[in-house]
């Protein structure tokens, strides 16, 4: 039997809709999903197994412009995914303008590995939205399939698994076939709290936030979790904490029931919050955090 196993490394601009669409095509929320850009910091992967084949989906960080050495460093993710993909699914949707980070799509022209270019969100666009869209990336990349998609209503999910599968490699698989993900439970932890305080506060505190799990214990009958979230000023830490400690609670809360709920085992959160005002662009803390080598 012929085993087939590769790379589908999944880029983008911001808010397109590359996290939601690779935790519909893996069956598990491994990347947290909110409606602010930048959500993704990390390249995440989750993996798809069958008896003949595997396949290991990359998400990663939105294309764009750094201002500071996380993004750079986050920019550096979706260089890497384009340099070591089996097949590039590239997600756009009916939203944002075709030729936006041209620079990218110029990038896909050169590559040297199959192109699925995924029309996003066309449950909120129109019929002839769509085929006016899959014309104009048919015509900038002529070698690409193009498929227009819905990862929010799970439209057309079946149609992006068979060009992804017709077009991996003959190959072993590259991970355990009962592995789901390349990550471990704390890092799936800072992320479901990490996605709270996007959901929760507005203007520059989820970019200014930064959460690393001190202590992680798996007990017999629950996990006991101590998580730090670093602010870089103290007045975000205030806003960050709010009046009596109201706001940093329901955060709290709302991250440990989803983590019970992922985790399939009680769970028992101590968070706190320390002022560290130049993590984004110190490659010692940012290694640290692991955006970094």
């Amino acid at each position: 039997m012929v085993h087939r196993a590769g790379f589908v490394n999944i880029i983008g601009n911001p808010n397109v809709g590359k996290s939601t669409l690779m935790n519909a095509l893996v069956g598990e929320k491994l990347s947290i999903v909110t409606a602010k850009a930048q959500t993704t910091r990390h390249r995440i992967m989750g993996i798809v197994n069958g008896e003949d084949f595997q396949i290991v989906y990359s998400d990663t960080p939105g294309i764009l412009k750094p201002n500071y050495r996380l993004q750079k460093n986050m920019l550096g993710f979706v260089d890497t995914a384009i340099g070591d993909a089996d097949i590039i699914l590239y997600v756009t949707d009916t939203v944002e303008k075709g030729d936006k980070n041209e620079a990218y799509i110029e990038k896909l022209r050169k590559v040297d590995c199959p192109v699925v270019v995924v029309i996003n969100k066309i449950d909120i666009s129109s019929q002839e939205k769509v085929v006016e869209l899959m014309a104009w990336w048919q015509q900038q990349l002529p070698g690409a399939q193009i498929i227009p998609a819905s990862a929010q209503e799970g439209f057309n999910l079946e149609s992006i698994l068979e060009a992804v599968q017709t077009r991996l490699p003959e190959a072993p698989a590259w991970f355990d076939k009962d592995q789901f993900t390349d990550k471990n439970l704390r890092f799936f932890a800072s992320e479901i709290l990490r996605e709270k305080i996007f959901l929760n506060y507005s203007e520059e505190i989820p970019y200014s936030c930064q959460v690393e799990i001190e202590a992680f214990h798996e007990g017999e009958d629950r996990y006991e979790i101590s998580a730090v979230i670093y602010v870089m000023r103290e007045s975000q830490k205030g806003i960050l904490i709010g009046k009596g400690g109201a706001a940093l609670k329901k955060v709290g809360t709302q991250a440990r029931l989803e983590m019970e709920d992922f985790f399939q085992k009680k769970v028992f959160l101590s968070t706190f919050v320390k002022v560290d005002p130049d993590w984004r662009e110190s490659r010692k803390e940012l290694r640290r955090f692991g955006y970094e080598e």
